[in-house]
């Protein structure tokens, strides 16, 4: 069994409200949640409008499964056009 762990903090420049935030990041992890399988949780930054960090996991019998599904997820992030990627860390175990 291989866990892969991302955390990503994005910038949200179209925020104006922390209404504005929670629509958006909610919207990417439904996104990932389906297209991916993975479990996701804002992590930090909550009370700031235009920015986030976003913390999922996957799970996949080996790494080279759990690479793809990492490159997927990443496609998605960077394809995400109401958020741009500050910064992306990996870790498989």
């Amino acid at each position: 069994m291989v866990v892969g762990i991302v955390r990503v903090e994005l910038h949200l420049p179209g925020a104006r409200s922390l209404k504005d935030k929670r629509q958006v990041v909610r919207s990417l992890k439904d996104r990932l949640r389906e297209r991916v399988h993975a479990s996701v949780a804002e992590v930090e930054f909550q009370d700031l409008w235009q920015r986030t960090a976003i913390g999922f996991a996957v799970v996949g019998s080996d790494g080279g499964q759990v690479r793809e599904m990492l490159s997927n997820a990443r496609h998605i992030v960077d394809s995400y056009l109401q958020a741009q990627v500050l910064d992306w860390q990996e870790t498989l175990q």
